[in-house]
Parts: structure tokens; C-alpha cells; sequence
């Protein structure tokens, strides 16, 4: 029986050139991926795993970039391209360009490379997705000349295979060196500095596990005479008597002994070093690799109001920076649906303001520039000609 009304034909999946063959559907297993880039990738992932604040300075940057949207000419156009733009399907559980971007800067930042895919439907009339795919399944080359690049994807026997429409998928790159291919990664120099700040981490931990966790010496001095013939004796009755004691938890439990018996703590009187210092010395490096202001990451660091004004300036022009090489990929999807959909591909792109703060800081010095215009015309005695350019002639 059907329940909702009549049966509709399966459409044909759409095919995605970036994903290894053998792994549509059911996971086929782990393909060998031990390349000289790829060991530097996993770097890069262990670095984000061990070092939270690394982590946390990413996810931020990722946050912080804000949404997009797009105009057009045609208000239809407009309206059109911007509800695609929200109900797209990104990879196998995601919706949103936005999604599909957070995705592609997360990876741009974290391997200097990213790569995204757009994928087509069979009958090529429709984008039937957005596709993030992993460096570890693509190769960069580059052709007979330096501009032209060949992307390659593997096939289900690991082998390299040219992709058949480059044009379908977007490459960035953050900072390449000159004749390098890819780019370089905001973490890259950090490894040291974070290997150096793990073992502060893990010097503290031991230190605290032996020196926090307080061990006791129990020292039993037999006397003269017959005691010490029952040394051995007392020994074992003083263990048993003070195992009971210490393993009786939270209960009050009292320790009784013959004798000369002396109790010392282990570790107690020793000084665990002060660790402030050099992990502020690390933290440093890493924040100001990162660009991240301090109290953005809960770091409640000393700081003055226009350090912190400065310090919101410098993240806004990293920001703007990222958006400037997202554009081009969102111009490549937006052109993309235009053209299949008979519109004209002119568009413009239009990023959300980064804060309330910033946008009220623009307004306020193009209202003072605009002011000083004013008072310099209403200054200037009519007639007077205009001061001529240095260097010219009158």
C-alpha cells in the first residue's frame, strides 16, 4: 500500500570526482595514504588534539568570518540564488553554503590547502550539492606550464586518475611559497613550541601525581635490649596496622604502635615549580601565530580598553583576509546556478558585518570625515582658486 500517494522514479545519484572509487556508499576501508603531505597533515591534527587552545583559536576564526549572501540585478535572481544558497545539500548531513564554507576555511587554515567539489546533477541542468573533499584523496600537479594545475582523484585499484571537470572544483591556497603548489598552514612553526608547552604540561601532571598524591615514611627505631630481638616482628605488625588505617577511606581510623615509630610525608615539603611563566611564554607564540586576541579565548591576560580596540582591529583585517579567498568560491557556485538557470552570472557578493561595534566605528569616522569636508568649504573664501598639486605648476 502507498502511503503517500504515487511512487516516484529514483533519480539518479550524482556522481562526486573527488571521492576514491570503492567508497560510494558502505565504507571500503582505509586507502594508503603515507605521503610526505599527508604525515604533515596528521601532524597538523595532532596538534589541534593536544593543544586545545590551538583548537579553539581555529573554530573561532571559522566563527568569526560570519555569514554571506549575494545580489543580483534581477530581484528574482536574487531571491532565487540566495534560497539555493541555504538549502543545498552539503556532503552526506550538512545543508547551507555556509556550512560547505566553515568546512573548506577550517581546512584551508589548518593545512593551507582546500578543496571543495561542485557536484553536478546526471542530466547536468541542476547543482545537486556542495562536497568538502580530503586532501588525502586528491593530488595537485601541475601541467606543461607553471599556471595550468591537473587535479587527480584515486580510483578503486589506488590509482591516480585525471579528474574530468576541473571546473567543477575549487582550490585555495594560504600564502604558497614562489613555485610551490600548495599553500602553508597557520600552524606551521607552532609543532615546537607546542612539543615544549606539552612537556610543561606533562612535567606538571607527574609532579603532581607524585609530589599532590602525599606518600608517608613510617620509620620504627627499636631500643635496647630485647626489642631488638622482635625488630622484624614489630616491622610486620606496624605495616599491617597502618595499611588498615590508610584503606579505610573517608572513615576516621587511628593508628596504634609500640614504640619508637616516626611518620614523615614523601613529597609534601618539596616545591613544584612555577609553571605560570613559561606556559604564558608558549601561549604567546601560539596566540600571536594565530591572531587571535587573548580574551577571545578566555585568556584574562592584562590588557587595556584600546589594546583590546587594537587587538579587535588586527582580527578584523585577518578576517577580511579570509573572506577576500572565499570569494572566489562562492563566486564559482553563484555563476554556476546563474548560468543554469538562464540568469545572467553577474552577481555580487555581501559578507554580514564581523560586529555591531565595527560597523558603528565606520559610521562614526565617515561622519567625521564627511563634517571636516563641510567646515573646510564653508572656510574657503569664494573665489579662491583651488591649492595646485606638488610638484606642478600654476
Amino acid at each position: 500500500m502507498r502511503l503517500f500517494g504515487r511512487a516516484r522514479a529514483a533519480e539518479p545519484a550524482a556522481a562526486v570526482q573527488t571521492v576514491p572509487g570503492g567508497r560510494g556508499g558502505a565504507f571500503s576501508g582505509a586507502l594508503d595514504r603515507y605521503q610526505a603531505a599527508g604525515m604533515e597533515r596528521k601532524l597538523y591534527d595532532t596538534l589541534r588534539l593536544t593543544v586545545p587552545i590551538i583548537d579553539a583559536a581555529v573554530c573561532k576564526i571559522v566563527r568569526l568570518t560570519g555569514g554571506v549572501s549575494v545580489q543580483c540585478e534581477s530581484r528574482r535572481a536574487r531571491e532565487d540564488l540566495n534560497r539555493f544558497l541555504e538549502s543545498v545539500q552539503v556532503n552526506a548531513c550538512g545543508t547551507g553554503i555556509e556550512t560547505f564554507l566553515g568546512i573548506y576555511l577550517e581546512q584551508l587554515l589548518t593545512y593551507g590547502t582546500a578543496l571543495g567539489e561542485i557536484v553536478v546533477s546526471q542530466d547536468g541542468k541542476e547543482i545537486s550539492g556542495l562536497y568538502n573533499a580530503s586532501l588525502d584523496d586528491v593530488e595537485l600537479r601541475t601541467g606543461d606550464s607553471p599556471l595550468e594545475l591537473k587535479i587527480y582523484s584515486r580510483d578503486g585499484a589506488g590509482n591516480w586518475l585525471l579528474v574530468q571537470r576541473p571546473e567543477l572544483i575549487a582550490v585555495s591556497t594560504l600564502s604558497p611559497r614562489p613555485g610551490e603548489l600548495l599553500g602553508e598552514s597557520v600552524l606551521k612553526g607552532l609543532p615546537f613550541v607546542s612539543s615544549v608547552l606539552l612537556k610543561i604540561y606533562n612535567s606538571m601532571g607527574l609532579n603532581w601525581e607524585r609530589v599532590g598524591n602525599v606518600r608517608f615514611a613510617v620509620t620504627y627505631q627499636p631500643g635496647d635490649g630485647n626489642e631488638r630481638a622482635y625488630t622484624k616482628e614489630r616491622a610486620i605488625q606496624i605495616a599491617q596496622e597502618w595499611r588498615k588505617a590508610m584503606k579505610s577511606g573517608g572513615d576516621i581510623s587511628d593508628f596504634v604502635a609500640v614504640g619508637n615509630v616516626k611518620i614523615q610525608t614523601i613529597g609534601a615539603d618539596n616545591q613544584i615549580l612555577d609553571s605560570e611563566v613559561p606556559v604564558r611564554q608558549m601561549l604567546e607564540q601560539i596566540i600571536a601565530k594565530l591572531s587571535i586576541p587573548p580574551f577571545l579565548l578566555g585568556l584574562s591576560w592584562s590588557t587595556t580598553e584600546r589594546m583590546s580596540a587594537q587587538q579587535a582591529d588586527i582580527l578584523t583585517s585577518e578576517l577580511e583576509a579570509y573572506r577576500r579567498i572565499l570569494n572566489p568560491v562562492i563566486g564559482k557556485v553563484c555563476s554556476l546556478w546563474l548560468r543554469l538557470h538562464g540568469y545572467s552570472p553577474e552577481h555580487t557578493v555581501v559578507w554580514d558585518d564581523i560586529n555591531l561595534q565595527d560597523a558603528v566605528e565606520l559610521s562614526n569616522a565617515r561622519l567625521l570625515e564627511a563634517r571636516a569636508k563641510q567646515i573646510e568649504q564653508e572656510l574657503k573664501p569664494e573665489g579662491e582658486p583651488e591649492a595646485p598639486l606638488e610638484g606642478g605648476t600654476q
